[in-house]
């Protein structure tokens, strides 16, 4: 059967106490409503529908290179007034109803509850030991008779622990004749989706529930601190998925995966590492405490030591990087490449079995094979207005606290004396110097204190 998706994501949040639209406050760096997308899209449906209202410009531009139907919410009436809205684009045989602040709904309960619910209603449903605050399932002898919001509830009824995740997937000709039908009767004066329940009853249509297996997955995000303690079950989710797969984690509390991270086997992850965005580690790859990587590939047998700050970069097969080392986007190093203390590479391919281990800046270069760069020196790539490319070619030697001005290349074999600025190429197999004429004073004398 086909399938529409409808995400509901018109509402401002105020317990966020934020200007920012609630969906899109973000989970380990990505707004919540992109995971409820990502879980629609595992479905492979006709179309998804957005409905949005609180600063719905802000939330589209989002999500611009999403294939999504937009629909805004004009007035926020409730859900049931929500999905009338989407009427119009719904395209499929069934309509699955989401939600935008419910970012860790599992794929494969929503594939169950699908299956479940051909020509009928299906209802996600959850058995929660402390319900308060949850619309409840109302059965009889096991047949669902309705769902009761607690707001509505009798003291007996708000004893019901099966509670309604809000999540249902409908017979979409039938969810269209129920939606002209639902009426504002109740003590919030809104139109809610959850009355479709008891029109499907009375017209004899099917009414299935599944049961989500975990309860974080079924969570909706409506506070601050809830979204603390999202973060919280998600890093440890991640974690836990990491370690089952025998990556040893030396502290799973302290350890942030901030979007996915691939391990191959014989990974170490010593304590307080960030990884960001797309990350891979290779096999035999140790990651020191406190380093952080983001949307970056470290092949196998890197040894990343502490403090280390790598982002959008290529870390090659045997590299030794950090401690306190940064590799800015675009930066690559080959095989048995060291890059130590307080060393800066953007945008720059460091050779195989090359070194620059102290205190350097490389920027805009090509590096060759087995080059040393001495401590303290910089390629000076920037002219105010344009950036500039330096050349370093194999087997150079430069010389600490030299200065390379770019556009410029360093030939194969140069070595460069120390404390030199250097402005033009340089010849190969050359030593090549630039320095003032030092100049003694024996006359003169240290100022003193007065």
């Amino acid at each position: 059967m086909t399938l529409s998706v409808v995400i509901l994501a018109a509402g401002k949040g105020s317990r966020m106490f934020s200007e920012k639209p609630k969906v899109l406050h973000e989970l380990s760096n990505q707004p919540l409503l992109q995971y409820v997308i990502n879980a629609a899209k595992n479905l492979k449906p006709v179309n998804i529908n957005v409905v949005i209202g609180y600063k719905s410009e802000l939330v589209e531009q989002e999500f611009s290179k999403e294939d999504i139907n937009w629909i805004v919410q004009k007035e926020q009436l409730g859900t049931g007034d929500a999905v009338k809205y989407t009427t119009p684009f719904m395209e499929g045989a069934q309509t699955m109803v989401l939600y935008g602040d419910v970012p860790l709904i599992d794929h494969n309960d929503l594939k169950k509850l699908l299956q479940v619910s051909k020509d009928g209603l299906g209802i996600l449903t959850f058995d929660k030991k402390h319900p308060k605050g949850y619309g409840r399932i109302k059965r009889t002898e096991d047949k669902v008779e309705g769902i009761i919001e607690e707001k509505d509830c009798s003291e007996t009824e708000k004893k019901i622990t099966e509670i309604n995740t809000g999540i249902m997937c409908i017979d979409t000709i039938k969810l269209n004749s129920w939606l002209t039908q639902i009426t504002n009767h109740n003590s919030q004066k809104e139109y809610y989706l959850t009355d479709i329940v008891a029109l499907a009853k009375k017209d004899n249509t099917k009414i299935v529930t599944h049961e989500a297996k975990d309860e974080h997955t079924i969570l909706g995000i409506n506070t601050k601190a809830e979204l603390v303690a999202m973060e919280k079950i998600l890093k440890q989710k991640k974690n836990t998925e990491l370690i089952e797969q025998g990556v040893t984690i030396i502290d799973s509390s302290r350890t942030e995966i901030r979007g996915s991270l691939v391990c191959g086997s014989d990974v170490e992850i010593d304590v307080g590492c960030i990884f960001e965005g797309e990350v891979e580690l290779g096999n035999n790859v140790k990651v020191g405490a406190y380093s952080h990587i983001k949307d970056s590939n470290i092949l196998d047998n890197a040894n990343i030591k502490p403090y280390s700050h790598i982002d959008s970069s290529e870390v090659g097969i045997n590299n030794n990087i950090g401690p306190y080392a940064r590799l800015r986007p675009g930066a690559k190093t080959k095989s048995n490449v060291n890059i130590g203390n307080f060393v800066e590479i953007k945008n720059s391919t460091i050779g195989e079995g090359s070194k620059i281990n102290h205190l350097s800046y490389v920027g805009d270069s090509q590096v060759g094979e087995n080059v040393n760069i001495g401590a303290g020196c910089i390629t000076c790539n920037y002219d105010g207005v344009n950036k500039h490319k330096t050349i370093i070619e194999d087997d150079v030697f430069i010389g600490s606290n030299s200065q390379l001005i770019a556009p410029l290349i360093i030939r194969a074999g140069s070595t460069i004396g120390a404390g030199s600025t250097i402005t033009k190429d340089t010849p190969a197999n050359q030593l090549s110097l630039a320095r003032s004429k030092q100049t003694n004073i024996p006359s003169w004398e240290r100022p003193k204190k007065k």
